[in-house]
């Protein structure tokens, strides 16, 4: 059986290296390098269960957050540390570890043909996705950049929007990232603003499209995978784990996909909901009564419903 899978960012390189196990696997990339460079590289422990040598990555280690809303600030303890790593980086090492075929530079333009399977792990403006006739996903703009400032505390800052979004602080060791999430019309203003009124100048500013909302096909021989997919945390734009999670369902299922894309809506849908409801309720309530959100409070990163052994809110 032959498998294309489109697109190697850090989805369709690790589903490469699972599924190779069961296919012939050659994997597309438009860029002609390796590594997502839009990324804060932000993730719970959970990422060295899916790549444990990722753990030679790490720049920094945080434990807990606080969200500065207006009028009261609140902590976020994570009940699983966050680890901070070089998201390119993390991409480049998955690949260096595939025996799959990785063609760079390769922009596709139609459905490949000669193959028994085929994953679109294009990004947000998936190719493979508009080819089906899916809908799209809700987008928001993400941009981040870098000052030239060094940092090792073991927390980020955050901010929220009132329209919708928040911007981020997050010490990566040798340096100090910036960034927001937002509505594609305000992001960049409000980030302008935001680093003006506090003198910051940051370095290499990089933007990227953020999608929410999981979209599936019930196609028995396409399917997607990562953003293509629009598999994000509500709460966070973040997808990584997530991902991975629906990935290592797909490597289960193969090459069923009517299975694959069954099990993944069943078991996110919820989490999906629940975070879009907390988000709301966080929001709402930060901004409006913020005197009856507790000041610290435990959080699991990753899921906001709990599963048997593990602890959730």
């Amino acid at each position: 059986m032959k498998t294309a899978i489109i697109g190697a960012g850090i989805a369709g390189l690790y589903l490469a290296s699972r599924i190779s196990r069961k296919s012939q696997v050659t994997v597309f990339e438009r860029k002609k390098e390796i590594g997502n460079q839009a990324c804060s590289g932000l993730f719970s422990r959970r990422i060295l269960d899916h790549i444990p040598d990722s753990e030679n990555l790490i720049e920094n280690k945080i434990k807990y957050a606080f969200i500065h809303f207006p009028k009261k600030t609140l902590r976020l303890d994570f009940s699983k540390e966050f680890l901070v790593m070089n998201h390119s980086e993390l991409d480049k090492l998955v690949s260096s570890k595939l025996e799959a075929e990785i063609i760079l530079g390769c922009d596709i333009k139609k459905i490949p043909e000669g193959y028994d399977r085929i994953i679109g792990a294009d990004g947000p403006l998936s190719f493979i996705r508009n080819e089906l006739g899916l809908r799209n996903p809700l987008f928001k703009l993400g941009i981040l950049g870098l000052q030239k400032k060094e940092s090792y505390d073991d927390f980020v800052e955050t901010w929220p929007i009132k329209k919708g979004g928040f911007l981020w602080k997050i010490p990566r060791g040798k340096n100090t990232e910036y960034g927001i999430m937002a509505d594609k019309e305000n992001a960049r203003v409000v980030f302008e603003e935001f680093l003006s009124k506090r003198g910051i100048v940051l370095n290499d500013l990089r933007s990227k499209l953020i999608p929410q909302g999981l979209v599936l096909p019930s196609d028995g021989r396409i399917t997607l995978a990562g953003d293509a997919s629009g598999l994000t945390k509500p709460w966070s734009g973040g997808g990584v784990i997530w991902q991975l999670k629906a990935a290592d369902i797909l490597a289960e299922c193969f090459p069923d996909f009517k299975k694959y894309a069954k099990i993944v809506k069943r078991e996110f849908f919820f989490k999906i909901l629940a975070g879009r409801i907390a988000s709301r309720a966080v929001y709402f309530s930060g901004f409006n009564i913020p005197w009856i959100i507790p000041p610290r409070n435990l959080i699991e990163p990753d899921f906001l419903i709990k599963k048997s052994g593990e602890r959730r809110f």
